[in-house]
């Protein structure tokens, strides 16, 4: 089987996620798309006409997300109509997937030239709906519901907490060590490569550096910060009276949720998008592109879709046993910070040196785009393991419904 190269990553700066307060608010999702795609074009020279498809993710395809955001970024960009596109949706795994199903191609011989990527623009979809739908089935489905019931994904990972033992104390040093780590990868540049500046309509710059990080963040604040979900947890959220709780509850009964996660100790609400240049050898070569990386290993894992967060462990196991390493290869790890317990539960349950996970913070400092932010942290290995001279770089982050894909590259 072939490889395939990543020969390019490029991001444009997380903008909060809120309508009226962050820098990317105004702007079209398809302008995010366009944004990265016509950086990705003008690094490489890439030959648009060339370009065999471009698999893009998105978790809310609604509105103006939806129609197949992919194809539409492309064309706004001044791609070659010849390049097509599709969008996928695999919660907030799906920019690690876009980026296995374009090495896919790669790999089997099909494709040669594939981009993957992702856009979400959370300031946006908070605008959506009627605020009553449960986040990941029809609140009218009672027959899922009955086989497995999913509740809201702050309350599953209080669940979480309260079942594996790990303290408010715990994951709110973990969200200060992501701040602190976030300040210092700023302050030193680390994202400069993959970064590029977002532009109004009009040419002027709306955004050029990260928006959502708090480095003033101390213990001390967020101890004083009161549990997000501890009263949503209980609200009726259908006509028959169900609440999060009771969702977790049917499964898990004997479970006392103790409410430990909030704004400062969870994933930011942020805009963002993100593209993965991916080539065969061979026309890599043609293009006398030096490859940055390739593609060692994909794998997509599915657990509790109750618990729903617990899936980026056996995923990591998985794809490690198809690559044929060990957790002691792994020079750097990108693990979400969706909420601290998952990241948490991850160093701890594959026993980590800390000093290798989210090196440069994550989610909980610098925000996560739902669709965008895997592509993104491939992008934040890539770069990590050509600074320090590392090898291998492994990918991985739990996906509503009970999922995670996880994704192993290697540095050239």
């Amino acid at each position: 089987m072939a490889d395939a190269y990543i020969i390019d990553t490029v991001r444009t700066p997380r903008g909060i996620g809120k309508v009226g307060k962050g820098a990317l608010a105004h702007l079209h999702p398809q302008h995010l798309g366009a944004t990265v795609l016509r950086a990705l074009q003008e690094r490489n020279n890439i030959k648009t006409g060339e370009v065999d498809d471009i698999i893009w993710g998105c978790a809310t395809q609604a509105g103006k997300q939806g129609a197949d955001l992919g194809r539409m970024s492309a064309l706004l960009a001044g791609y070659d109509v010849k390049a097509s596109g599709v969008t996928l949706d695999r919660f907030c795994g799906s920019g690690i997937t876009t980026t296995a199903f374009a090495a896919g191609q790669i790999m089997s011989g099909m494709e040669d030239l594939v981009i993957a990527g992702g856009t979400d623009m959370m300031s946006y979809t908070s605008t959506l709906g009627d605020g009553k739908t449960l986040p990941l089935m029809d609140r009218d489905n009672p027959a899922l519901r009955e086989i497995h019931p999913q509740s809201n994904q702050g309350v599953c990972a209080d669940a979480i907490a309260s079942i594996e033992g790990i303290s408010r104390e715990a994951t709110e040093a973990l969200a200060v060590e992501s701040q602190r780590r976030a300040a210092r990868a700023i302050s030193e540049g680390r994202f400069s490569k993959s970064l590029v500046t977002v532009y109004n309509e009009d040419g002027t710059v709306a955004l050029d550096h990260e928006e959502f990080p708090r480095p003033q963040t101390t213990a001390e604040s967020l101890a004083a910060l009161k549990p997000s979900f501890a009263m949503l947890a209980d609200l009726p959220i259908n006509e028959d009276g169900i609440t999060y709780r009771s969702l977790v509850n049917k499964v898990y009964p004997d479970v006392k949720i103790e409410h430990i996660h909030h704004a400062g100790n969870s994933s930011g609400v942020v805009d963002g998008s993100a593209a993965i240049l991916l080539a065969s050898p061979e026309y890599a070569k043609k293009q006398g592109w030096k490859p940055r990386a390739r593609i060692v290993a994909v794998a997509n894992m599915g657990d509790c879709p109750t618990l729903m967060l617990n899936a980026p462990v056996p995923a990591a196991k998985k794809v490690l046993e198809k690559a044929g390493l060990t957790t002691a290869d792994i020079d750097v790890w990108e693990i979400n910070e969706a909420f601290a317990v998952v990241a948490e539960k991850f160093i701890r349950d594959l026993n980590l040196d800390r000093e290798k996970v989210n090196v440069n913070g994550g989610a909980m400092a610098l925000g996560h785009p739902i669709g965008a932010t895997g592509a993104m942290l491939i992008g934040t290995a890539l770069d990590e393991l050509e600074r320090t001279g590392g090898r291998y770089g492994l990918v991985t982050m739990c996906a509503a419904g009970g999922m995670a894909p996880a994704i192993i590259i290697e540095r050239m």
